[in-house]
């Protein structure tokens, strides 16, 4: 008995051994390939607005996302990375800078980073400090959309090398808009099947932006970081006809959750998902259009990421170029009787990241590991051996890359408002209050992956709920600590009233000129 006990631990401990040196091999021969590549390796980062996991490759059958999945087929998937704050302009500061919102002080829209953290080493800044060539096309920081379409939003000049604004059809048509509030379309459900073609929408125009930018590089050899910001699938959801025509309207699901189960939840979970009045109750005719035209706006989306990918591969650059693929955070199409945004249920937080790299054949396809849109910053740098800023509180994804054992974090922190939530490989906690005095949520996704039977009263969960409390305390003493290099930090950040440039309500005539006009 003990003899087999022995042999027992003893293959273990060769199998763990074994293992160490598999995965050290590969960080090795990926060092090696950095270090033997004639040139730097570029990046391209492509962020889509409002974008959520309802993708051919992430399991939905019925988007239709083509380029996406042939981007997942060849690259690397992270099944369960989750945002730091449901909203555009907070979201986007962290993936910038790699902090969470509590250490950025960026909770709410229209806000400069420069503001609040004015020595901070961006993202596209630490490629400039490297000699590359930092160029943004569209929405990378936050801007109203569609508001700010054409203009530099809140965008950090610091960043960038060059910065290009597009500004296409959707902009001077909104007149055709239909919307559910008169006027309103970037925080209302709000749809198009517009006339004319890819090319003159705002992201077709972006898209072909890229493709000038790429083939610039492929002639004159500057490494580059090339930053691409979709405004789609973000209401409006405006798109060409044709990917309207993908769709059966009939086909359609609107999801049921009822109403009954909202008495289980926080007062602040439940006003999250009834906050927009006007976008409750839908007539399912109506909702299934509105659905519909998300869905072929994602798959618009999809169509122009499909020209930018075709062009890296024509000029030979897909060679020596990382591609990042993301969405600012997820997004909810009827789940929980909501639309949109700002809450912390799986539908806001959770969003696709992938990423290609030329030599990845070594490296894990998929992982339902937890991570972060904050990784994206130090996983760049790493993969480069580009030193990380000391300000950077997220992780390096390159070890989880070469073993899927590995283990980066153990939770996905998500804020929103006076919530927090993290979410595990199987739950997900959510603590109203600063004590939890407003109540908690939990879900165990291996049994309620739409998070509809919240367990936080049930006696039977007490020891696991008692457990992850112990973890989602420890995660938001973490991210409430200053990080080392940040500089100077101001606490109280005035956001702008509105966009640069723009009043309320921008909107312009059948006749193309612009109109304005006072709420």
């Amino acid at each position: 008995m003990l003899k087999n006990i022995i042999n027992i631990l003893l293959s273990i401990t060769l199998l763990c051994l074994y293992s160490c040196s598999e995965e050290k091999k590969r960080e090795k021969k990926i060092d090696t390939l950095i270090s033997n590549t004639e040139e730097k390796l570029n990046v391209l980062l492509i962020i889509a607005d409002d974008l959520n996991c309802d993708i051919g490759g992430y399991g939905n059958k019925t988007v239709k996302t083509p380029n996406i999945d042939r981007l997942i087929k060849n690259g690397i998937v992270f099944e369960n990375t989750h945002c730091q704050y449901p909203l555009c302009g907070p979201s986007r500061a962290s993936i910038m800078t790699g902090m969470y919102s509590d250490q950025t002080k960026i909770t709410q829209n229209n806000v400069y980073l420069r503001n609040a953290v004015p020595d901070v080493i961006t993202m596209g800044q630490r490629f400039r400090q490297q000699g590359y060539q930092s160029v943004r096309i569209g929405k990378i920081f936050h801007y109203d959309n569609p508001s700010a379409i054409g203009t530099s939003g809140t965008d950090d000049i610091h960043t960038w090398d060059q910065t290009i604004n597009p500004y296409g059809r959707d902009k001077v048509e909104e007149y055709k808009i239909n919307t559910l509030l008169t006027r309103r379309y970037g925080g209302t459900l709000s749809w198009l099947a517009a006339d004319g073609k890819d090319e003159e929408q705002t992201d077709g125009i972006g898209a072909s932006e890229a493709i000038k930018q790429l083939e610039n590089f492929s002639k004159n050899g500057q490494n580059f970081f090339l930053a691409l910001g979709f405004y789609r699938p973000h209401t409006p959801y405006v798109a060409p006809k044709k990917y309207f025509d993908l769709y059966e309207r009939n086909e359609i699901v609107i999801p049921n959750s009822g109403e009954e189960y909202l008495a289980t939840l926080p007062l602040p979970a439940a006003k999250s998902i009834r906050a927009k009045e006007v976008q409750l109750n839908l007539e399912e005719e109506l909702a299934k259009e509105i659905k519909e035209a998300y869905y072929a706006t994602t798959s618009f989306v999809d169509a122009q990421l499909g020209r930018v990918l075709e062009k890296l591969k024509q000029s030979g650059l897909d060679k020596n170029t990382i591609v990042v693929f993301t969405s600012d955070h997820g997004y909810h199409l009827g789940e929980h009787g909501h639309w949109q945004k700002q809450t912390l249920f799986e539908n806001a937080t959770r969003v696709p990241l992938i990423f290609s790299i030329p030599w990845d054949k070594t490296m894990i396809k998929r992982t339902n590991s937890p991570v972060e849109l904050i990784d994206i910053y130090p996983t760049i740098m790493d993969l480069l051996d580009i030193t990380i800023p000391k300000h950077v509180v997220g992780k390096s994804l390159k070890p989880l890359m070469l073993n899927n054992t590995s283990n980066i974090r153990n939770s996905a922190l998500t804020k929103w408002q006076n919530g927090y939530s993290i979410k595990t490989e199987q739950y997900r906690i959510t603590k109203w209050g600063e004590n939890g005095e407003l109540g908690y949520e939990l879900y165990n996704h291996l049994e309620d992956h739409q998070e509809l039977n919240n367990l936080a009263n049930d006696t039977s969960k007490f020891i696991i709920l008692d457990s992850l409390k112990k973890i989602i305390d420890d995660r938001i003493n973490d991210v409430n600590t200053i990080p080392d290099g940040i500089g100077r930090q101001f606490i109280k950040v005035k956001a702008l009233n509105k966009a640069p440039n723009l009043t309320f309500g921008d909107l312009h005539n059948e006749k193309g000129k612009r109109t304005y006009f006072k709420e």
